[in-house]
């Protein structure tokens, strides 16, 4: 009797005094069976996510211009090509998720900004993804990151980005938290041919 309550209470001490961590199910439901980068949620509040990515690597191509939906549909051109045989190997390589595009506006009003789309490396190809035939296009390792993520539900317009990024970045401003005002990621998961149970983010990088 004596030892089982022991047990118990040592059992009681542990529930009170081991962290609770988060808990992650791989991987997330709104990668729609694709893969996607790996990371781990940190911290979860009502208006972002934090999460900790994985290092990895993408392919990448810029655009500089003033429109989002042109320069973002130039950059899934590219990539597709490249994923559709356009490379060395003139292997097909498996799409992947998210759409990402790293943001990076201009100085100025009239300044034309930075966009570079990405897609994820399937996770067989990241120790030497096939080589690409485009010039515009490149390997692009990203070290591992964290990264404040607000998401929102439908089809994202290119003011649909910026107002999320514009809340997002209050939101991490009223939290006084550290991060990186230069530029912002927008993250698309789902094919234009899906009506319905869309998810998009806009991403801030944690700043050292």
């Amino acid at each position: 009797m004596m030892i089982t309550l022991l047990v118990l209470t040592t059992l009681a001490s542990l529930a009170v005094t081991s962290p609770v961590l988060p808990t992650q199910t791989w991987p997330p439901a709104f990668c729609n069976k694709l893969e996607c980068p790996k990371y781990t949620t940190v911290k979860t509040t009502k208006d972002y996510e934090e999460r900790q990515y994985d290092p990895a690597k993408w392919t990448s191509t810029t655009i500089s211009g003033m429109s989002y939906d042109e320069a973002s549909r130039t950059g899934f051109e590219r990539l597709f090509n490249y994923i559709s045989g356009s490379n060395k190997g003139q292997v097909k390589i498996p799409m992947t998720a998210p759409v990402l595009v790293k943001v990076e506006p201009g100085q100025g009003p009239f300044c034309k900004t930075n966009f570079t789309v990405s897609f994820f490396v399937p996770f067989a190809d990241q120790t030497s993804p096939p080589e690409p035939s485009d010039p515009n296009v490149f390997t692009n390792p990203l070290t591992g990151m964290t990264a404040y993520v607000r998401y929102f539900k439908g089809f994202a317009s290119d003011t649909d980005w910026t107002s999320n990024a514009e809340a997002l970045s209050k939101s991490l401003d009223n939290a006084t938290v550290s991060y990186n005002k230069d530029f912002y990621y927008t993250a698309g998961y789902n094919s234009p041919f899906q009506p319905t149970n869309r998810h998009n983010e806009v991403w801030y990088l944690k700043s050292d």
